[in-house]
C-alpha cells in the first residue's frame, strides 16, 4: 500500500456528485449553483471538491476532507479583489447562502462518517 500522508480520505467524484444530489432533493433553498469538480492527488486519484458558488457575491467556497482520515471536512472562501459594498437585503442574502454551504458541509461530513461506518473504516 503506498503513503496516504497529507491527502484526503477518497470519495470518488461519482460518490460526491450523488451526496451533493441528495442535498439538493432535500429542498435546499440555493441561490448559487453546487458543482462537483475533479481533484487529482500526486498519483492522480480522483478525490472530488465541492464547490458552492455564490449568487450574491463574486467568490466560491470549497469544501472538502480535511485530511486523510479525518472526518470532519472544511470550508475555504475565496479571496476577492475588492471591497464588498451591498444593500441590506443583499447581505441577507449572502448570509443565507453562508448557512446554506454551512448545511452542505454539515451534510458531506455526516454523510462521509455514515460512508465510513459501513465501509469498515470507523467504529459505529
Amino acid at each position: 500500500m503506498r503513503p496516504l500522508e497529507d491527502s484526503p480520505p477518497r470519495r470518488s467524484h461519482a460518490q460526491l456528485e450523488s451526496w451533493v444530489e441528495e442535498f439538493e432533493k432535500e429542498e435546499h433553498c440555493i441561490a448559487g449553483s453546487i458543482t462537483v469538480a475533479p481533484q487529482e492527488d500526486g498519483d492522480t486519484d480522483d478525490t472530488g471538491l465541492v464547490i458552492l458558488r455564490l449568487r450574491n457575491a463574486s467568490a466560491s467556497i470549497f469544501m472538502k476532507p480535511r485530511s486523510y482520515d479525518d472526518p470532519v471536512w472544511e470550508l475555504t472562501l475565496t479571496e476577492r479583489p475588492d471591497d464588498l459594498v451591498m444593500t441590506v437585503h443583499d447581505i441577507a442574502s449572502l448570509a443565507a447562502e453562508y448557512v446554506i454551504a454551512s448545511n452542505l458541509c454539515t451534510f458531506l461530513q455526516w454523510k462521509s462518517l455514515e460512508w465510513d461506518r459501513q465501509s469498515g473504516r470507523r467504529a459505529a
